[in-house]
C-alpha cells in the first residue's frame, strides 16, 4: 500500500503569462492547465509584467490623478484615488471587452490643495509641479509611440487645460485629453442632494466601492457650508479660491444623509459605461483626422 501525499507536495506547479496576461497553473505530474483565478488584468500597467508587456502594443494610456485630503468626517483621505483608479479600471475594462488596446497607469495620488493648507496632512501638489510630473510621463510615452492619453481626474482642485495646450505644442504627436469622470453625467438623476466634496454622490461611491473605509452614519458630518458674501463669486462667471476651513466645519460640502451603496453602485456602473464608449472611440480614431 502507497502513501498519501499533502496536495502541496502532490501539485508541482509552474505558472505562466498568456499573451492576454491570464495567469496559467501547469500541473507537471499530470500535464493539466489550471486558469488561476487570481488572473492580471491586461488593461492595469501595476499588475504587468515584462513578460506580458514586452510583446504589447498599445492604443492609449489612462493616467488616473486625484488628491489626499479630509473628506468629511468619515471618508478617507484617499477617497479621490481610490475613486479615481476604480473608475478608471473598470471604464478601461468596458473599453478593452470591446477591442480596445489601452493601458491604465498607476494613480497620482496628490493633488491641488492649496486652499487647504490649515487642514492637517492635506498634502498640497502645486500646479507647477505637476506639469513636471505630466510632462515626463508624456515624454515617455511620446517616445515609445503611445500617442493618446486620458488624465482621469478625481479631484475638483486639479484643472489640466493649459498643461495640455502647453504640452500640446511640445509634443505635437501627442494627443492629450482630460475627464472629471465624475461629470461625465446628470449627477441629479442618481442623488437627492448637490454638493462637490463627500455628499451624497461620494459617499455612495465610495459605500459602493470600499464601504469597509466609511465610518458609521453617526460619524458623518453634515457638510453645512458657508456661501460668499459677494454675491458674484457664488456665480459661474466669477470665480475666487474657498478658504476651506471657513466654508466647512466637517471640510465636506455637501449633505451625504441620503447616500447609499445602490445609488453608487448604479451611478458608478453607468457612467463607466459611458466613459468606456469613450475610450474605445479615442483608441480607434484616428488622430490625424479628428474633425467633421
Amino acid at each position: 500500500m502507497g502513501f498519501f501525499l499533502p496536495s502541496a507536495e502532490l501539485m508541482k506547479l509552474y505558472r505562466t503569462s498568456a499573451k492576454d496576461g491570464t495567469i496559467i497553473d501547469h500541473d507537471i505530474n499530470c500535464g493539466n492547465n489550471t486558469v488561476n483565478t487570481n488572473k492580471m488584468r491586461p488593461y492595469i500597467l501595476a499588475e504587468s509584467n515584462w513578460n506580458y508587456i514586452k510583446d504589447m502594443k498599445f492604443d492609449m494610456a489612462i493616467l488616473p490623478w486625484g488628491a489626499t485630503e479630509a473628506h468629511n468626517y468619515h471618508l478617507p483621505y484617499a477617497s479621490d484615488n481610490i475613486e479615481a483608479e476604480m473608475a478608471a479600471a473598470e471604464a478601461a475594462r468596458k473599453a478593452w471587452d470591446k477591442g480596445a488596446k489601452v493601458i491604465v497607469l498607476p494613480t497620482v495620488p496628490f493633488g491641488v490643495n492649496t486652499g487647504q493648507s490649515d487642514i492637517y496632512l492635506d498634502i498640497n501638489l502645486n500646479p507647477s509641479t505637476q506639469i513636471l510630473i505630466l510632462q515626463d510621463v508624456v515624454e515617455v510615452l511620446n517616445r515609445q509611440g503611445i500617442y493618446k492619453l486620458m488624465i482621469f481626474n478625481s479631484h475638483g482642485g486639479n484643472d489640466f487645460k493649459q498643461m495640455i495646450r502647453e504640452l500640446g505644442l511640445k509634443f505635437p504627436k501627442m494627443f492629450i485629453c482630460s475627464t472629471n469622470w465624475f461629470t461625465a453625467l446628470n449627477r441629479s438623476d442618481y442623488f437627492d442632494n448637490s454638493g462637490d466634496h463627500a455628499e451624497e454622490m461620494e459617499t455612495s461611491v465610495l459605500l459602493h466601492l470600499k464601504p469597509e473605509l466609511v465610518l458609521p452614519k453617526e460619524k458623518w458630518g453634515d457638510g453645512k457650508t458657508k456661501k460668499f458674501k459677494v454675491k458674484a463669486l457664488n456665480e459661474s462667471w466669477l470665480w475666487a479660491e474657498r478658504k476651506w476651513s471657513s466654508v466647512s466645519k466637517d471640510t465636506g460640502i455637501g449633505n451625504p444623509e441620503l447616500a447609499s451603496k445602490e445609488k453608487g453602485e448604479r451611478f458608478l456602473n453607468d457612467i463607466t459605461d459611458k466613459i468606456g464608449d469613450a475610450i474605445y472611440e479615442l483608441c480607434k480614431a484616428d488622430i490625424d483626422d479628428l474633425y467633421e
